[in-house]
């Protein structure tokens, strides 16, 4: 699919997200990125990180390319704006968070984590995952599952080394809660629950009404589920070669660019937005 520029002339705000998307294979930002999205700042556009991490951990992602960015955080339950202030929050309703947990603890080969407030809690510890914010140097607290924080919690999620392992608990969660959380993969591996008005299409519609602009000036990138209602609701939605098929099932209509692993966000944003 060929376009030309002045088919993005209206485009004044660009989303991605960032593991598997903008990051590299190495969950770093390239340099090749960082100077892409300086320069996008420096013509004028208004960039927003649009991910299932924690806001402590993409403040300093957002610190590393030194421009001022909005952050949609914990998959649309968090945004704060280019100064850090807290302008959107929806917690998972307190009254569900033992049962959700319930659900899951039952195998105990499925790490369950939470993102509360400040924090970041597992139900048990294991060093891999602190591979993806070993930078920031955010890191986790263990709690007991049987009795688990209830308030503040932007959102649960759960890791295992199996998909479709996954895949039966997300039908679980689905059969039990229906409407009442939003649930979706970020990557095969992690399965994410939300409240169920949550997600960052809506996050990035509550950004964009906060400029006085329409979701139709924003383009966003992202690969995993969790991204498929921010790439249905932006003006142009762009999935990513990587993307688990279902992903792509799911948005049929939506240009597919290259991998993270070539930089294609940043390459893609320098052919078509950039002057």
């Amino acid at each position: 699919m060929t376009l030309n520029k002045t088919a993005f002339e209206h485009i004044s705000i660009v989303a991605s997200d960032l593991d598997g998307t903008l990051l590299a294979p190495d969950h770093q930002l390239s340099e090749f990125t960082k100077q892409t999205l300086k320069q996008l700042h420096e013509q004028g556009y208004t960039f927003i990180f649009a991910t299932g991490r924690h806001h402590v951990d993409v403040a300093y992602i957002r610190e590393t390319v030194g421009i001022p960015a909005y952050m949609i955080t914990s998959n649309g339950a968090r945004v704060h704006d280019i100064d850090d202030n807290l302008m959107y929050s929806q917690d998972v309703d307190p009254e569900l968070v033992q049962d959700i947990i319930d659900i899951i603890r039952q195998d105990p080969d499925i790490i369950v984590h939470i993102y509360q407030d400040e924090k970041w809690w597992v139900n048990q510890t294991d060093e891999q995952l602190l591979s993806f914010s070993k930078q920031s140097g955010f890191s986790f607290d263990v709690f007991d599952d049987s009795n688990a924080p209830k308030d503040g919690v932007a959102k649960i999620f759960f890791t295992h080394k199996s998909h479709d392992h996954l895949a039966l608990f997300e039908d679980k969660l689905n059969q039990k809660f229906g409407n009442e959380l939003n649930i979706a993969f970020s990557t095969p591996w992690c399965l994410e629950v939300m409240q169920g008005n949550v997600s960052k299409g809506h996050a990035l519609q509550a950004v964009a009404k906060s400029l006085g602009k329409e979701l139709s000036h924003c383009i966003a990138f992202g690969d995993g589920m969790n991204d498929a209602e921010m790439l249905s609701m932006a003006g142009m939605g762009k999935v990513m070669q990587t993307s688990h098929p279902k992903v792509k099932a799911a948005l049929p209509n939506n240009e597919v660019i290259g991998s993270n692993e070539d930089d294609a966000v940043a390459h893609y944003l320098v052919e078509h937005l950039l002057r």
